[in-house]
Formats: C-alpha cells, sequence, structure tokens
C-alpha cells in the first residue's frame, strides 16, 4: 500500500506525540511529511533528527534560527525551518502531505487547518477551537471541495463512528457524554465560593489548565455543542449532552426508528487518531477495552442552572457566526482570570454572558475576519472583567 505522508500541527503536544507514536506503530502505512512544533525547541529538535521531516516551523523567528543551527551542528541536512502562521501553513500545504492533523490548541493553528482544506487535503480535527470560531468556512470549504473533516476529539470521534449505521435523516439526535466534573454534586450555594484549587481537581482527566476549568463550568461541552452542529450538520436542538460520570461511553447517536447506539473504548487518544488517520479503513490495534469496566453505567441530565455554561454555548450555538467565536474567546479571558484570582467562579459565565450581550449577530466571510472578532470579543471580555469588583475576587484567590 502506498504510505500515507502526515502534517502534524502541534507535533510538540500530547496530540501530536500521539500521532508519532501511530506512525512509528504502522511504518508500513505513514511517514512524516512536515511538523508545526511551536516553541518546544528541544523536543522539535529531536522530532527532527528522528522523523526528518520535509519541513519543521517553529512559532518565532528566533526559534526557528535556533533549530536550523541545532539541525547543522548535528549533521542534518535537508530540512527546511519557518516560523510563524506563514511557516504552520507551509507545514499544512506540502504538496507530498495526504493528510492533516490539526492539533494547535486555540485559534493559532486556525489559518493553516483552512489553507489545508483549501489546497484539498483531508484533516482531522483535534482542536476545538477551529472548529467553534471558524467552523462555517471551514466545513462550506470542505464540502466544495468534497474532503472529510474527520473529528479526533473522542466525543465528536464516537459520533463519526455511530453515525457510519445510517443515513442523516434517519438521524433523530445525537448524544455526547460529560463527566459532570468536580461539581456535579455540589450544593448549588457553594458555587460562589469555588477555589481555583478546587476548580482543578478533576475527577476523571489530568488536563491543562484552561480545559480543566472549562469541564469545571461545562464549557467545553459547550463548544462541543457547536463543533458537532458543524462537523454533522445538525442544528443545536438535536444534540443534546448527558452527564456521564464514568466517561466509559463516548458519545451515543439516536435513530428515528428509536434504536441507541453508543461507542465505547478504552479512553486512549491513539485510537481516535488511528481512526481518522486511517478513515474509511479499519485497522487492527492493541487497544483493546476491558469489558469489567462496563459494569456500572450511569447517565444524569446536566443543570443548566448549575452549569450556565450550557445554556450560553446553545443560544451561541443558535446565532452562530460571531457569538461562537464570542463564547470562545471570552471564556478564554475569564478562565484566565479567575486562575489569576480575579473574579470568583460564577464570574466566568458572568463574563461571557455580558459578551455575548453585546456581539452583533454577523457571520464573517473570511479567516481574517474570524479573527479580528476573536480579537474584538477578547478586548470587550477584559474590559467587563474590568468593571468586576476586586473584592468579589476573595473567594477565589485560595
Amino acid at each position: 500500500m502506498p504510505l500515507k505522508h502526515i502534517a502534524i500541527l502541534g507535533s510538540t503536544g500530547s496530540i501530536g506525540q500521539s500521532t508519532l507514536s501511530i506512525v512509528e506503530s504502522f511504518p508500513q502505512r505513514f511517514a512524516v511529511a512536515s511538523l508545526a512544533a511551536g516553541r518546544n525547541l528541544d523536543l522539535a529538535f529531536e522530532q527532527a533528527r528522528r522523523w526528518r521531516p520535509a519541513v519543521v516551523s517553529m512559532a518565532t523567528e528566533k526559534l526557528a534560527a535556533d533549530l536550523a543551527a541545532r539541525l547543522k551542528a548535528a549533521g542534518i541536512s535537508g530540512i527546511e525551518v519557518v516560523h510563524g502562521s506563514a511557516g504552520t501553513v507551509r507545514v499544512a500545504t506540502l504538496p507530498q502531505v495526504d493528510f492533516v492533523v490539526s492539533a494547535i490548541v486555540g485559534v493559532a493553528g486556525l489559518e493553516a487547518t483552512y489553507a489545508a482544506v483549501l489546497a484539498g487535503k483531508p484533516v482531522g480535527l483535534a482542536n476545538k477551537e477551529a472548529m467553534v470560531a471558524a467552523g462555517e468556512l471551514l466545513t462550506a470549504a470542505a464540502r466544495a471541495k468534497n474532503l472529510p473533516l474527520l473529528p479526533i476529539d473522542s466525543e465528536h470521534n464516537a459520533v463519526h463512528q455511530c453515525m457510519r449505521a445510517g443515513s442523516l435523516p434517519e438521524i433523530k439526535q445525537i448524544w455526547l457524554t460529560a463527566s459532570g466534573g468536580p461539581f456535579r454534586t455540589l450544593p448549588l450555594a457553594e458555587f460562589e465560593h469555588i477555589t481555583v484549587a478546587q476548580a482543578l481537581k478533576h475527577p476523571t482527566w489530568v488536563m491543562g489548565r484552561r480545559i480543566t476549568i472549562d469541564s469545571a463550568t461545562m464549557l467545553n461541552k459547550g463548544l462541543e455543542i457547536i463543533e458537532a452542529c458543524r462537523l454533522f450538520d445538525l442544528p443545536p436542538s438535536a444534540v443534546k449532552v448527558t452527564v456521564h460520570p464514568q466517561s466509559t461511553v463516548h458519545s451515543l447517536v439516536e435513530y428515528i426508528d428509536g434504536s441507541l447506539l453508543a461507542q465505547i473504548s478504552v479512553t486512549d487518544m491513539r485510537l481516535p487518531i488511528l481512526y481518522a488517520m486511517t478513515w474509511p479503513e479499519r485497522v487492527a490495534s492493541d487497544l483493546t477495552f476491558d469489558m469489567a469496566s462496563l459494569s456500572q453505567l450511569t447517565f444524569e441530565t446536566p443543570d443548566f442552572e448549575r452549569f450556565p455554561c450550557l445554556r450560553l454555548a446553545y443560544e451561541a450555538a443558535e446565532k452562530g457566526g460571531a457569538h461562537t467565536i464570542a463564547l470562545n474567546a471570552a471564556d478564554e479571558i475569564a478562565v484566565e482570570a479567575f486562575l489569576a484570582g480575579q473574579i470568583p467562579f460564577l464570574g466566568i459565565p458572568r463574563t461571557i454572558e455580558r459578551v455575548l450581550e453585546t456581539t452583533p449577530v454577523t457571520h464573517p466571510a473570511t479567516i481574517q475576519e474570524v479573527l479580528a472578532l476573536d480579537r474584538q470579543s477578547r478586548q470587550t471580555a477584559s474590559e467587563v472583567l474590568s468593571h468586576f469588583s476586586h473584592a468579589s475576587a476573595g473567594a477565589s484567590r485560595h
């Protein structure tokens, strides 16, 4: 079989490293064409030495020069080192690239992901923000090119797998599962006094600080609702959330005849990455599931009063365009403020709501417009935060 040449946007992150481990496990199927490595110079050098990609992109010109010098000193030639957003676009659009794994956190990888689609490259999406901020543009471009956008996010990957059992008109609704985070059973009266340390103590996963807080507010599930609407061409009313503390069922699809299909697998990101990279095939792997862990499965309806970020996400999903961009941008600024002890836990949804109230109903036509709206929403969020009294932050400082 011909080798599939992979570009990885975010090669030094956890998804990027998992992707490289799959390439290592299936050398007869995959080769590394290009890498966007961000700021981790040491790991970028190791990856370049190990995989010999045609192109490596670093975040800045200085880091690119440092990497080029280290490669030269090690006697490694033939690797083009580039930098910045233009460098990431080059990584994603090389002629020899057959598949792009988009795993750069935030909107930083948006331009390159869009460029990859315009260049006719199938994309595996591991980053919610690209689809939340620019999903309307990405899906339109992919449809025009007849290209798949394959989700790597475990919930959406699960939905994609379950949807293979029927056509879109046969689907009644989809169910995204949520762990419920650390405050699933905390009395509502205590939410005003949640500390940073409490919010960072997730019951199931070990993740980065922002996504851990997003899990605690359930905003991460809100972003997934928007992503699902765009990936699967469904209205927000057909995307449901169920709280499933065991995190064993990754998502479900409910068909119009009453059938409910669930996707269950080991909680290892290599499985959805492998699925996306080999689709429409399935290939044998060693990622086996322990059936004993199915001994208890519970599902609960999420409480919108307890988790107002979910309600805000549904409202943003209905309006689309600028509102989904504002939701993500305002959350990022608010979470930073909470982690810094500047606002209480409930200041996060309050900040997002105020930003959404001032956001115009508009649908950007270009990636540049998306990025401009993102910047504007961050500025608005910062202005909203400046009006919060310092006294209200006391509960979240410790």
